[in-house]
């Protein structure tokens, strides 16, 4: 199994420029076509870090090219809820099997409703449970993973309603 991240939780890594704590985690990390745009066009300081996390092998490009895939993607924008990059990584979570990498509440809640609709069980990962994988699986100590939650609470408006990792 593989994990689909949408634009939201690769931000919380590329501002940091710690992308190789994408490629350390554990399912490998995969990313749309649909999320590389977003991150070009909202985001266009961060694109070089993601281009070279794709060619560090931190993260997969993958195309969203399957028929059933493509409907599901379409059926998600026709909402106008949600971006393309948060559409097309929920679409490939579903219709793959893939845990989901996001932050975004709306998006989440989208995402578990339509699981729950098509009776498919989905796991949902943000940026907190990433963190708290790699800490658990030895990659990373509380102490580093502490610097990162000052960082992003200071330098990149990102604040997780916790202290410490601890």
């Amino acid at each position: 199994m593989l994990l689909i991240a949408d634009t939201s939780v690769l931000v919380n890594f590329l501002n940091i420029d710690r992308m190789d704590l994408i490629g350390k985690h554990l399912p490998p990390c995969v990313i749309t076509e649909h999320v590389i745009a977003e991150v070009t066009e909202y985001y266009p300081v961060q694109k070089d870090r993601l281009t070279q996390a794709l060619a560090n092998g931190h993260l997969e490009l993958i195309p969203v090219i399957d028929d059933h895939e493509v409907e599901l993607f379409g059926r998600i924008q026709q909402s106008g809820r949600l971006g393309t990059g948060e559409s097309s990584a929920i679409a490939v979570a579903l219709h793959r099997g893939y845990s989901l990498a996001i932050d975004d509440r709306r998006a989440i809640k989208d995402a578990a409703s339509m699981a729950l609709e098509r009776g498919t069980q989905l796991t949902i990962l943000g940026t907190r449970d990433i963190v708290v994988r790699l800490i658990n699986a030895g990659l990373l100590s509380i102490e580093q993973a502490d610097v990162l939650l000052v960082s992003w609470r200071t330098q990149h408006r990102y604040h997780l309603p916790i202290r410490s990792f601890s």
